[in-house]
């Protein structure tokens, strides 16, 4: 896939990044493991895939033979070690990024605690359901502009202009504070569904949960990927899932390897 010219002027200047979540739930359910057994972060082993998957992408040679999951875990856990007692949280975002060079760091956002299964909402049926079960519910806009696939699409990287460019599009801002209240759904020039600017996205049609395939130039997400190896969502071999085919007051399912799943809404601006 080739680059954008403004992309490449960033070709240097840029790390490939996985987000995942530590929480002191997630050892308790029974799908969250590693291969040392229970894990208190969110699919850490899938994290790893997607680093070495967008190395191999970005033809990163070296970062992608020298990464192992030992390392990430590592730099995971001494993150943690190290972190400023001043909170007394023990929930964190957990922000890997991967240079060039193979070098990898860590940092560390504290959040609030998981009270439930974060997957649970994937179990959402607007036909019988209520949603105030699952959490707050986001408003979703629809960007007034496609988004160009590219290399930086379907790979996680630091370099986020597209995502922060379709949220100011819509007028949404770009604090942590209005990325957990609200988001916009992008689509590419051939009108096709991809993501928004934070989660992952499905659709409730024929009684499931329909997903973006990853040939519309979508994030293949951490949680994504999990989703559908559990049948919980289908991609949308059809292409149904169309700019054109979304309506205000849709139901949308959003998920992310640091939030799990959420419900959000389709809603005019």
């Amino acid at each position: 896939m080739s680059l954008l010219p403004e992309q490449r002027s960033q070709e240097n200047s840029y790390e490939l990044l996985s987000s995942t979540r530590v929480d002191t739930l997630l050892p308790t359910l029974g799908w969250n493991n590693d291969h040392a057994g229970p894990s208190s972060f969110i699919l850490l082993p899938y994290h790893l895939d997607r680093l070495r998957d967008a190395a191999e992408q970005h033809g990163w040679t070296h970062a992608r033979r020298t990464l192992t999951y030992d390392a990430i875990k590592s730099a995971c856990q001494v993150a943690l070690a190290d972190r400023d007692d001043q909170t007394a949280s023990d929930a964190f975002k957990v922000r890997i990024t991967l240079a060039e060079s193979g070098t990898l760091s860590v940092s560390l956002a504290p959040t609030s605690n998981f009270t439930a299964d974060p997957t649970a909402a994937a179990f959402f049926s607007p036909i019988s359901d209520n949603a105030s079960l699952f959490g707050p519910v986001l408003p979703v806009y629809i960007d007034s502009e496609p988004t160009p696939t590219s290399l930086f699409t379907s790979t996680k990287t630091t370099h986020r202009t597209v995502y922060n460019d379709a949220r100011l599009r819509v007028g949404l801002s770009l604090s942590p504070a209005s990325f957990a209240a609200s988001d916009v759904l992008l689509y590419n020039p051939q009108g096709l569904i991809t993501e928004t600017s934070i989660f992952n996205v499905a659709f409730h049609r024929s009684l499931q949960w329909v997903t973006p395939p990853a040939s519309t130039g979508c994030l293949p997400g951490v949680l994504r990927r999990w989703l559908l190896e559990q049948g919980r969502i289908q991609e949308d071999k059809d292409k149904i899932l169309t700019k054109d085919s979304v309506q205000e007051g849709d139901w949308v399912l959003l998920f992310n390897g640091v939030q799990g799943c959420r419900l959000g809404r389709i809603t005019k601006m």
